[in-house]
């Protein structure tokens, strides 16, 4: 046995070690530097195929904790032979255009053939991918796990309360690498608390908490997320279609009639502009809480929507939310039917690519905009002023003298959402409110070009409304889109395209307002739209002019680019402690900044950052800026006609 050596030895004899032990010399080091050879990497997961998979997966889900908020998962799946099986966890998620599975909340997994544990291996290139041999005999494998809901925001999306749940069926569930995820067949069953009443695109048989869905394709099956509440309504919009809601709270499933005869126009309006269905059913799921995290997400026969509190008790308040299901509805035909060709993918682990969310989502942007105006969701005036808001916002953006509108479809991907310092320079997912810029100057050019004959609602009927009742998808290139806008009216839309999708600008697309009758200017009192954004951030937000976002305490949220606040040295993250000696408030900034206009004077800010004070004299005069639409001309404008309802009220 070695005998221990005292530890004040061993400090006290180290310094005589080191002061014995002759330092190397430079002579002595190697002549060479090890180098490596790369390896191969090799993909042992086997590629999708469009074949059918030898049976129907049996997926169980117990959801019915609502303290721990532990979702408990039993699945099984049929095998046609012993040896090598790849199973995969969602990581591609249709809608989210990137890589978001939540494989970190994925937990407990256990592997069993025949009663018995047969393990398994993650594949280290693939963390999303889990390898098991099937052994002699067996017929099936059982995989049993749990998915650890979120109980605090830091751990991500609350998608479980005590009162509510929202359950993605990519959440919990593996399906088995090499074929088609349309291919695969399953058979969903899922244990509710008891007395919840549950939503969702999938018919289903309840026995008791018990939920059996009808068979269907795993395609779907992710495709078909479920609401489920304790509070809960239904209320049926018409031509097949349902408003589902949850809350938090009986009180917020209160609608009034016009609050829900606008939702059944919305329906009427968009069956109308497309002139064709691509669902059998179609089922908005809204949750209207506090509680459980926000969504906004698109599906073929459904939407996925969180909304705050008061969506029907505070409606009077502004159009807040209201513009959500607009758009997730428009995307049953763009996105969810026509389908970029590259942004579709065999299974969820190919990659997706991005490039024309501009269209995607663009149009879907443009369309959930309209169609809110045309249905009564927002009312004109409140659309005219989100578009100011949008295009003076987008106008801030420095960041597209270096950076394309394509390369903003790439977001998804780069960064995920997650927040960024300088967001004016950095861009953002920019395809959303730039393309809606662009296809209302598109609207605007087909409407001059043919004398008012068509707009881009022909495009809608044309490019989405094809092939009536087909739920499938049919995807497009980007020549598809052009060719199709020269059947509506021949124009260089190749050029039109190149110029504001391809190229870098100095500004925002504005040329739709001035082909509509309208012009975006300035002046010192907040549109409904503003007012929205800073009753959102408890703050003021003088973006448009100072450069500056700021929170109720003097919290600096955004500073705009080469603003005169950026030439002052003003960052996120800064505290305005006062203006012009007096202790910051919202009122006094406002002040500061009239005053400003009218001596022009600098104004003199005290800022603390961390524990550092500064004095910063801040250079402005054009004192407090909001955005708004003027019109520009007599009678009403191709933009005035776009916003009007096409339908009869219901």
């Amino acid at each position: 046995m070695r005998s221990l050596i005292p530890l004040s030895l061993l400090l006290c004899s180290a310094p005589i070690a080191l002061a014995q032990t002759p330092a190397p010399s430079p002579s002595a080091a190697p002549a060479t530097r090890s180098a490596p050879a790369a390896q191969p990497i090799i993909d042992t997961i086997p590629p999708a195929r469009d074949i059918a998979y030898p049976g129907t997966m049996r997926l169980e889900v117990d959801a019915s904790d609502t303290t721990q908020r532990i979702w408990r998962v039993k699945q099984t799946i049929p095998v046609s032979s012993s040896g090598p099986l790849t199973l995969l966890y969602p990581e591609w998620l249709p809608g989210k255009h990137g890589p978001r599975g939540a494989i970190d909340k994925l937990a407990g997994l256990k592997i069993s053939a025949n009663g018995k544990e047969i393990g398994w291996r993650r594949n280290p290139l693939d963390v999303y991918a889990f390898h098991v041999n099937v052994p002699e005999g067996a017929r099936e494998i059982v995989a049993e796990f749990q998915f650890l809901n979120p109980t605090t925001d830091a751990a991500g999306r609350i998608s479980a309360t005590d009162k509510m749940l929202n359950l993605s069926f990519e959440m919990v569930s593996l399906y088995p690498a090499g074929y088609y995820v349309r291919q695969i067949p399953v058979v969903a069953s899922v244990t509710y608390p008891a007395g919840w009443s549950a939503y969702g695109a999938l018919k289903g048989n309840a026995a008791g908490a018990v939920t059996t869905y009808e068979p269907t394709d795993y395609e779907t099956l992710v495709d078909s997320p479920i609401f489920a509440g304790k509070y809960a309504n239904s209320v049926d919009l018409g031509s097949n279609v349902t408003l589902n809601m949850v809350a938090d709270s009986k009180e917020e499933l209160a609608a009034t009639p016009d609050q829900l005869n606008a939702h059944k126009k919305l329906v009427a309006e968009s069956l109308a502009l497309f002139g064709a269905r691509h669902f059998d059913r179609y089922g908005f799921l809204l949750a209207i809480t506090d509680e459980m995290g926000g969504i906004g997400l698109e599906h073929h026969r459904s939407s996925e929507n969180g909304v705050d509190t008061g969506y029907f008790t505070k409606w009077n308040d502004g159009p807040g939310d209201r513009n959500l299901l607009p758009h997730e509805f428009t995307h049953s035909w763009n996105g969810k039917f026509r389908r970029p060709e590259l942004l579709w993918t065999p299974d969820y682990r190919t990659p997706m690519q991005d490039n024309l969310l501009w269209v995607y989502e663009g149009q879907t942007q443009f369309w959930g905009y309209v169609l809110g105006a045309r249905s009564g969701l927002y009312t004109k005036e409140q659309t005219l002023d989100a578009l100011a808001s949008i295009a003076a916002r987008l106008d801030l953006a420095k960041g597209r003298s270096w950076r394309a509108l394509e390369d903003t479809t790439h977001d998804p991907i780069i960064s995920a959402r997650r927040p960024k310092n300088w967001l004016s320079w950095q861009r953002n997912e920019d395809y959303y409110n730039e393309g809606l810029l662009m296809w209302l100057e598109a609207d605007g050019i087909i409407r001059r070009e043919s004398k008012g004959a068509r707009g881009l609602d022909d495009f809608a009927k044309a490019f989405f409304g094809m092939n009536n009742g087909d739920w499938g998808v049919l995807t497009y290139t980007r020549q598809d889109v052009i060719d199709t806008l020269n059947k509506v009216q021949p124009y260089d839309w190749a050029g039109f395209l190149s110029q504001r999708v391809d190229r870098t600008t100095s500004e925002a697309p504005k040329n739709g307002f001035t082909l509509g009758g309208y012009a975006l200017s300035y002046a010192d009192t907040p549109n409904s739209t503003t007012k929205e954004i800073e009753k959102a951030i408890k703050g003021l937000d003088q973006t448009y002019g100072i450069g500056l976002a700021i929170k109720s305490d003097g919290e600096v949220i955004t500073a705009i680019w080469d603003s005169p606040a950026f030439k002052a040295g003003l960052a996120p993250g800064m505290k305005i402690v006062a203006v012009n000696g007096t202790e910051y408030s919202g009122d006094a900034f406002r002040a500061a900044l009239t005053q400003a206009k009218a001596d022009k004077k600098p104004i003199a800010l005290i800022v603390k950052q961390n524990k550092n004070f500064r004095v910063i004299g801040l250079d402005y005069s054009l004192g407090v800026r909001y955005p708004r639409l003027t019109k520009t001309g007599e009678g009403a404008g191709s933009l005035d006609r776009l916003l009007e309802s096409k339908t009869t009220s219901p």
